[in-house]
């Protein structure tokens, strides 16, 4: 520590002597400390941009709530496929089960690290790779390509069919005993190998593991339904669906969408990710018989266009994004002036940061997911404004939905998924047959969205 260099008193004092000789300062302290920063540096012309007409839009249900959880990648997921049960049925509206996913999410993310714990036995406790995968094993957060394994694996259901608990709609204490529970486990496994335990004796230890896991999920969510009867009402009362289904048939005959048509977009201008590859994240996922993630990179204007594409289909995007940058959180606008955070401390705090930095020094990665149902464009096709479908309930933004000025788009959307028919040839060529780089687990691109 010799060579470090301390805050002197003589720092102290030029800073407060030079904040208080300027007018703008002390208004902006007086300010800031009675209402807030977001508050203060509100932009109220940012504001008045929210308009409530759109040029494509996709008709959505009554919006829905993921309350305090961190499922938005579940709601976002099955608010994409309600949109084709209300089409096909003629519904006013319809709402999916989020608690059904949650509980196989909940499963299967314990058995994904319960294996990935006996693959790294030999791996040093202290080092980067295990105290990754100690971190936070089984998160409420997710990524499309998770939630299509967990469809493809269990369906769905509606969501009379499994409704809400305590624990699914505040999912805290759930995940704080089933990871205590899995961090314990992991000990047991690491332990017993190293008391000479092969990969099998390890393998039967986690059958008895995984029991208890599912006992605890039964407990906190119930049991999910292995069959059950609907009865779907359409628009003028007729009755349009009866009958008694399992959820993979239900999501089969009702959901009717080819999931594994719908591929991951992502946009990260970093270096070591050119444009036009494909990209895995090493070590992500959630049934582990069914492939992780994979993605194609490229450049915003491309996730746009394919975006639009399908918006004109009259189908939704799922899409995530950094949601808490330059946020009008109450009015549910982002844009990158809306708050005009630079100007209220006199230096720059938000400019001279681009995007590619942001995601090389951890400033920035997609934490949220929601669902585009509009956009705007102006009079040479080109997007303004975009229409978001949120999961914060009908009493957030207008009526439930967000807007998203293009350029914020360019800077914070991170991802997008459409059906691979909207990709240009060469794109869905390059995601089909080239071979992925495989990024490490802590990369950026592999967060997993999850803002309560």
């Amino acid at each position: 520590m010799d060579k470090f260099v301390s805050i002197t008193s003589e720092d102290v004092e030029l800073a407060n002597s030079t904040f208080l000789s300027d007018r703008a300062n002390v208004v902006a302290k007086n300010a800031v400390t009675g209402k807030g920063i977001r508050d203060v540096a509100r932009n109220p012309e940012a504001a008045a941009k929210n308009t409530s007409t759109f040029d494509i839009e996709v008709k959505q249900g009554e919006r829905c709530d993921q309350k305090r959880s961190g499922r938005c990648w579940m709601f976002a997921s099955l608010n994409t496929m309600r949109t084709r049960v209300m089409k096909k049925y003629n519904l006013s509206t319809f709402e999916l089960s989020q608690a059904y996913p949650l509980y196989w999410d909940k499963a299967e993310k314990s058995n994904w690290f319960l294996e990935n714990i006996i693959d790294t036995v030999d791996e040093p406790l202290d080092g980067r790779l295990v105290s990754y995968l100690l971190l936070d094993p089984i998160g409420d957060g997710g990524q499309w390509d998770m939630f299509r394994s967990l469809v493809k694996k269990y369906g769905v259901v509606p969501k009379e069919a499994m409704p809400e608990t305590e624990s699914s709609s505040n999912t805290g204490a759930m995940d704080k005993f089933l990871t205590r529970y899995l961090r314990k486990s992991a000990c047991q496994l690491r332990d017993a190998h190293a008391n000479g335990a092969g990969v099998d004796e390890l393998r039967e230890q986690k059958k008895q593991i995984m029991q208890n896991v599912l006992h605890l999920l039964d407990v906190c969510l119930g049991i999910p339904p292995k069959s059950f009867d609907v009865r779907l009402r359409d628009k003028d009362d007729k009755l349009v669906l009866s009958g008694t289904f399992t959820p993979q048939e239900f999501f089969e005959q009702a959901v009717d969408m080819p999931v594994d048509d719908y591929v991951s977009v992502i946009s990260a201008p970093t270096a070591d990710k050119p444009f036009g590859r494909t990209y895995t994240v090493s070590r992500l996922g959630n049934v582990v018989e069914d492939r992780g993630v994979r993605y194609i990179n490229l450049p915003p204007q491309e996730l746009k266009k394919a975006a639009i594409k399908q918006l004109k289909d009259d189908l939704p995007v799922w899409f995530g994004c950094d949601v808490d940058q330059s946020y009008l959180h109450d009015e549910g606008i982002m844009d990158l002036d809306a708050l005009d955070i630079d100007a209220l401390f006199g230096f720059q705090i938000i400019d001279g940061f681009d995007k590619a930095q942001r995601l090389d020094y951890h400033e920035s990665m997609m934490t949220h997911a929601m669902v585009l149902e509009g956009v705007n464009l102006d009079t040479d096709g080109k997007p303004t404004l975009w229409k978001v479908e949120n999961s914060w309930g009908k009493d957030h933004g207008k009526n439930g939905f967000d807007s998203i000025a293009d350029p914020w788009f360019d800077e914070y959307v991170y991802q997008v998924v459409v059906n691979k028919k909207y990709l240009e040839a060469d794109q869905a060529k390059a995601y089909d047959e080239t071979e992925p780089i495989v990024l490490e687990p802590w990369d950026p691109m592999g967060s997993l969205a999850m803002l309560r």
